[in-house]
């Protein structure tokens, strides 16, 4: 296994360190300030706006897409770098055009759509002028498991109607959101289908007739500013030709979102507590209690040791699956991907709540990122399928491999033969 990045990466890496350092880091500030200071929840902040005014300057645009026409054509391993570097702040991706859910609808679109679905939404999309959301999540039904959703996708002569509930829809509220990737069934098991074959994605611009954004739902009481939308569909009315790839496709297209998707998420959380932990670090040694720095306690020193050993571990994992989706492609590394979507948010929860604790009640503030990170990893313990649904997928892998051995082993010889 070679996990050494590109030069072109290590390139672009050394770029996008200095941006960090020169303007992003700079404008975390500002972009708090101005959030408190809007009369609105749901804005784009004007210095978001300017960071993506010097990132394209930069070079720095749209690093996710592994498309060199028009994106920077770099591997899972090479990117899974500067994915990590972005995390640790916020509004880094967004500036580079590499947010969620973005990222997994501009890869879903330039892998299934079609020319003309591309030229009216990827390519605004590429250009940063718009932005999206991805519906699937209902608030009905457990949506970890797919076939429950109860999103109703019916042909009527040229169109398809859509009714149904959605929820979680990261993006909706944002003000530059201009178009829905709406997952909903377009067949039952009593037509015959099978129970994979009955969902479908369809495209629906967010101004539709019948759309309507019901509310957004914060996160441990943060309403980001794009929004958690709620969002019901009344009899929406859109062309036939809006259905991605085919009647049936939604179940293989939303695996291969989610693939490339959960290496990123990894990769921007091990960021997280990387920063988390120099935070750690610079807080133990400048706060004394009882005459001495806190970073003399032996429990501090233990957090901070095992936090270090287990980002070391986290990272490697999650290259080995990066790797490992390069070289033997996303089915082949189902496992590994599973496996790093559990691993990777409970060992960054585990150094950003323990960075909390030696912050005092300041980690529990917004004088430090610390309390908003622990939201946003808390959640991606849920997004792109919950901790659970990951470990029964590594669990039936783990089982039919044994499984396998055995049959290829044969039966056991008999005691004393």
């Amino acid at each position: 296994m070679d996990f050494a990045p590109s030069e072109q990466a290590v390139e672009l890496a050394g770029r996008l360190q200095a941006f960090m350092d020169e303007r992003v880091y700079p404008a975390e500030r500002v972009w708090v300030d101005e959030i408190r200071a809007s009369p609105v929840t749901h804005f784009q902040p004007a210095v978001i706006e300017e960071l993506k005014l010097e990132a394209r300057e930069r070079g720095l645009w749209n690093l996710f897409l592994p498309d060199p026409e028009h994106g920077a054509g770099l591997s899972n391993v090479d990117y899974a770098s500067l994915a990590e570097i972005m995390g640790r702040t916020k509004i880094a991706a967004e500036a580079c055009n590499c947010s969620a859910p973005d990222t997994g609808n501009m890869e879903l679109l330039h892998q299934f759509g079609s020319p003309e679905q591309q030229e009216r939404w990827l390519h605004p999309l590429l250009e940063g002028e718009i932005r999206s959301a991805f519906a699937m999540t209902e608030p009905d039904v457990a949506s970890s498991d797919a076939t429950n959703i109860g999103m109703r996708i019916e042909r009527d002569g040229s169109d398809y109607v859509l009714n149904g509930r959605k929820w979680w829809t990261t993006g909706a509220l944002h003000p530059h959101c201009r178009i829905l990737i709406v997952m909903g069934k377009t067949g039952v098991g009593g037509d015959g289908i099978d129970v994979y074959g009955q969902q479908s994605m369809v495209l629906v611009p967010i101004d539709t007739p019948g759309v309507e954004v019901v509310r957004s739902l914060p996160v441990f009481g943060y309403h980001d500013t794009e929004g958690h939308g709620e969002l019901t569909f009344t009899d929406v009315r859109v062309p036939a030709e809006n259905i991605i790839a085919g009647e049936g496709q939604g179940f293989l297209i939303a695996q291969a979102r989610l693939g490339p998707g959960r290496i990123h998420h990894c990769m921007r959380a091990i960021g997280a507590a990387e920063r988390a932990l120099e935070l750690m670090c610079d807080r133990a040694d400048a706060r004394e209690t009882f005459g001495k720095p806190i970073s003399h306690n032996a429990n501090i020193r233990d957090w901070i040791a095992e936090a270090r050993i287990e980002l070391e571990m986290a990272r490697l994992y999650v290259l080995k699956t990066a790797w490992l989706m390069d070289t033997v492609g996303n089915q082949h590394a189902r496992t590994e991907i599973a496996g790093i979507k559990v691993a990777i948010p409970n060992i960054a929860l585990k150094i950003v709540d323990r960075a909390i604790q030696v912050h005092g009640g300041g980690g529990v503030s917004d004088d430090f990122p610390l309390a908003a990170m622990y939201a946003g990893l808390r959640t991606l313990r849920l997004a792109d399928g919950p901790d659970e649904v990951h470990k029964l997928s590594v669990a039936r892998q783990e089982l039919r491999r044994q499984r396998e051995r055995r049959a290829a082993a044969g039966p056991p010889e008999a005691p004393g033969s």
